[in-house]
């Protein structure tokens, strides 16, 4: 695979202008992107917490009450799980999986695994029992924590019959109860106790055995097409990371956040053991449900999220902005449009006019101040991964005072790039962190070089052959670098797909601008072999009936019925082509299916991380597809 071009980490120096496209940003004077005195993970991250010595440490919710765990807890549950699993005999190399939602314990559990030199295979909650038998009869894991009997009940048939899956450990007591080979996590722990008093050194021991080349986690891909693969990550790919983005971002102990992203994925984790390091307190999410109350809970200052969340919120702002009647309507509609052309000026260095900063002053005092509040009141920035977020929803949250930093990664790669807070440019996924190189091969394609990057796939040297080459990493993303060294995601390479007529179309940043919609939830940008791309859109089903209801529409109120409904298709059609208008002629979508249900995880439509599976859209909507074009 050829490179046609190669970034250094260095950021240009080209001006400190604030009208210059690329800001100088010094980089710290205590840059370390590895370092002899962290042997391991738990190393890094349990030294720094004793350092800080946290009250409130890691945090969960229980009925309406926030429960703390101090540092010194935090850290003595880490050494009494993995104590335990060693009287269980796991040794280091044998494989541990973990299956729960966020909570302490994930974390906890996590730390105990790698402090043993043993390594962590965590699983998605809502991952298809055939994954989850697959993940453990391929990884070969000798023991698995599971949550609750909720979780186990749902996972119960693919821990049949492994003989080499000797021990499930729940976390909540009541779970193990008359399951064979089960012990509850409190059970585990008081093994570690008594182990630790027989030997107080046990514990040290076993950590500082644990080196940085030593293999810490075998996280298994999505799965979009075939098989999940392992990718075996080591302690220093963690470590590398976690310090470079310390110094890339402005982080401290200080800071609060808020965790509601799956653990499981490597966004999350990569931040929970960045937070960790830095002494911050972090609060877990119960559930996606509850983010909101939890967050005018909980207000924290720093926050990692993907952007449905953005979507969801953004929707429900709108939606109460247009309910509002006569002048409070208006001065809402208002309020967006200043500060979306205020925010897209300052993002690209131009020249505020005095009217325009006078009427953002006025709008966010008036309708910004609520969002704000609504997030808490005092977070300073999000970190947003996993898919692209429109500019529009960027350039709102930025009026508001909340600004959201796209960033990139992959399983294979932890985190490799984001937007810093003095160099915000909506759009891209900003410069990569230091000790990582980027590049671009000939076909576009995204490749990646550094500390980060993956040792390869679990037994399958031939599928990471395919992807590695001299250290660099393929990572299937398609985009290109500015002239300062920021990184642009165009789409999946094999997500591309190309029309009759030879133009090849990005389906993500379609449906990222579709999005934009108050009326749609979900969409799937189709058109293989097509003269012209289409839509099929799960709409905002409760704003496409409040919408109907104001032009005085006489609706069935069945989804089924509802999304064959002409008046709701030709609607929500109408925003579509107003929100593609400015594309190219062949990428603008003029063709919508509505469809009544959400594609979801069970229904194997999207993967554990909420990537469509287009393939299995293609094949499921065939025939909806074909009468589109008929």
């Amino acid at each position: 695979m050829k490179i046609k071009a190669t970034e250094s980490t260095a950021l240009r120096q080209d001006s400190n202008s604030p009208t210059s496209p690329c800001l100088s940003v010094a980089p710290s004077p205590h840059l370390r992107v590895s370092s002899p005195s962290y042997s391991s993970l738990p190393s890094l991250c349990l030294a720094a917490t004793l350092k800080y010595g946290k009250p409130n440490a890691l945090n969960h919710k229980i009925g309406e009450e926030w429960i703390n765990f101090s540092a010194e807890t935090f850290v003595e549950r880490v050494r009494h799980v993995a104590l335990g699993l060693a009287a269980l005999g796991i040794k280091p190399g044998d494989r541990v999986a973990l299956l729960s939602e966020n909570r302490p314990e994930w974390s906890i559990t996590d730390l105990a695994i790698l402090s043993l030199g043993a390594i962590n295979v965590p699983i998605y909650t809502t991952q298809a029992v055939d994954q989850i038998r697959y993940i453990l009869t391929d990884s070969g894991a000798r023991a698995i924590f599971i949550s609750n009997r909720r979780l186990y009940k749902h996972a119960r048939q693919a821990l049949e019959r492994l003989g080499f899956l000797e021990n499930l450990i729940f976390f909540d007591a009541e779970g193990s109860e008359g399951v064979q080979r089960a012990l509850s996590l409190d059970a585990l722990e008081e093994k570690g106790r008594e182990q630790a008093g027989h030997t107080p050194v046990a514990f040290a021991d076993y950590l500082s055995a644990v080196r940085p080349q030593d293999l810490a986690t075998i996280i298994y891909t999505s799965g979009t097409t075939g098989e999940p693969k392992g990718v075996m990550l080591t302690h220093n790919n963690f470590i590398s990371n976690v310090l470079a983005i310390t110094d890339g971002l402005p982080i401290s102990s200080t800071d609060v956040a808020l965790s509601v992203l799956p653990l499981s994925h490597i966004f999350e984790r990569t931040g929970f053991y960045v937070f960790c390091y830095n002494g911050m307190s972090v609060y877990y999410a119960a559930s996606f449900d509850q983010v909101g109350e939890n967050l005018r809970e909980v207000r924290p200052t720093v926050m990692t999220a993907v952007p449905r969340l953005f979507e969801k919120v953004y929707h429900r702002i709108v939606k109460k902005g247009m309910s509002e009647k006569g002048w409070k309507r208006k001065v809402f509609l208002r309020a967006l449009a200043v500060g979306q052309r205020y925010a897209e000026l300052k993002d690209k260095h131009q020249r505020v006019p005095r009217t325009l900063a006078l009427q953002q002053k006025i709008a966010s005092r008036l309708v910004f101040s609520k969002w704000r509040a609504g997030v808490g009141g005092r977070l300073r920035y999000f970190v947003s991964g996993g898919a692209p977020l429109s500019p529009a929803l960027s350039y709102s949250f930025l009026a508001a005072g909340i600004p959201v930093l796209q960033g990139y990664g992959a399983t294979e790669t932890c985190i490799v790039s984001a937007n810093r807070p003095e160099n915000n440019h909506v759009g891209s996924v900003g410069l990569p962190f230091a000790g990582i190189e980027l590049a671009i091969a000939e076909d576009g394609e995204i490749m990646v070089r550094g500390p980060n990057v993956m040792l390869g796939y679990y037994g399958q040297p031939d599928a990471t052959a395919a992807v590695m080459k001299d250290g660099w990493f393929a990572t299937g993303d398609v985009g290109h670098l500015d002239e300062c060294g920021r990184l642009y995601i165009t789409d999946r390479k094999k997500d591309l797909f190309k029309l009759s007529n030879g133009k090849y179309v990005a389906p993500q940043l379609i449906e990222s601008l579709l999005k934009q919609s108050e009326l749609v939830s979900q969409v799937v940008v189709v058109g293989t072999g097509r003269k012209q791309p289409a839509a099929l859109i799960v709409p905002e089903w409760e704003a496409v009936k409040q919408e109907l209801s104001a032009q005085g529409e006489d609706f069935p109120q069945g989804r089924n019925e509802l999304s064959q409904f002409p008046a709701a298709i030709k609607m929500v059609q109408r925003d579509v082509v107003a929100l593609t208008s400015e594309l190219p002629d062949y990428e603008r979508i003029r063709r919508v299916a509505l469809l009544p249900d959400e594609f979801t995880i069970d229904n194997g439509e999207l993967t554990p991380t909420l990537k469509v599976k287009r393939r299995v859209i293609d094949e499921k909507f065939g025939e909806l597809i074909e009468e589109l074009y008929s």
